[in-house]
């Protein structure tokens, strides 16, 4: 017996070193897929930011439309890319061996990211390129390090500089100021403005990201209502069973 619980005990060792391995601090995103104008603008960033190399080929335009509330004729005019229908999965031009020649490897299919990585991560990772003239395409990650992928969303953001250490990257955090409760800043700065400010960027991320968390699982709305429903159904129906409880054992009593 004490072979057996050797054994176990040891094979819990990696188990522990993997869990206490440190990686990058996360900030934390409250997905919200009741919120339709919220999931709506995550889609128009995703389709003209994020569609031109990744794709959502688990997702219909159709089925995302229908889902979001929103109309079928603006989704045609304003959302479609070419000769595309709206019946048709969210995919793209691009073939995989021009996006390994381009960025060393096929950009990935985005429709279950947010379900591999988690919201917090890819919020986290989309907030924090910064300039490196040493990488291919002029900028790294601090939540990614030697990322393949170019900051689309800089024209938004701005170009930000990081001032972190190795250290300070994993760990750092915005400080607070006591007097006004605003956000001082930490150790990456916007050294070039973009055409939001960081408030309106991180509106913006979070609306993609949102949406991300919407097509990892568009069945999550159908499960909330029937949830809800079933819930309801069943509250009422223990008055229901409970007075019929009450008729059958009324003899025996």
């Amino acid at each position: 017996m004490k072979k057996y619980l050797v054994a176990f005990v040891i094979a819990l060792f990696p188990l522990a070193s993997f869990a206490a391995g440190e990686g990058p601090k996360l900030d934390h995103m409250a997905v919200d897929l009741h919120n339709q104008a919220s999931l709506q603008r995550g889609m128009q960033v995703f389709v003209n930011n994020c569609l031109g190399c990744h794709s959502a080929q688990y997702q219909r335009y159709q089925r995302a439309a229908e889902d979001l509330g929103m109309p079928i004729n603006l989704v045609e005019e304003n959302l479609l890319l070419g000769d595309q229908k709206v019946g048709e999965q969210m995919t793209n031009a691009m073939f995989k061996e021009d996006g390994a020649s381009w960025f060393g490897t096929p950009p990935p299919d985005l429709t279950l990211e947010a379900r591999l990585r988690g919201p917090d991560w890819i919020y986290t990772y989309l907030r924090s390129f910064y300039k490196d003239e040493s990488r291919p395409w002029g900028v790294n990650n601090t939540v990614f390090p030697d990322v393949g992928m170019p900051n689309v969303l800089e024209y938004l953001q701005g170009e930000q500089v990081n001032h972190c250490t190795p250290e300070e990257a994993l760990h750092h955090e915005v400080k607070i100021d006591p007097l006004t409760g605003k956000a001082m800043g930490g150790c990456m700065t916007i050294a070039q403005a973009g055409q939001q400010t960081t408030a309106e960027f991180d509106k913006t991320i979070y609306d993609l990201v949102n949406f991300m968390a919407y097509i990892g699982e568009p069945s999550k709305l159908d499960s909330h209502r029937i949830g809800t429903n079933v819930l309801i159904f069943l509250f009422l129906f223990f008055f229901v069973a409970y007075a019929l409880k009450k008729e059958y054992w009324k003899d025996v009593h």
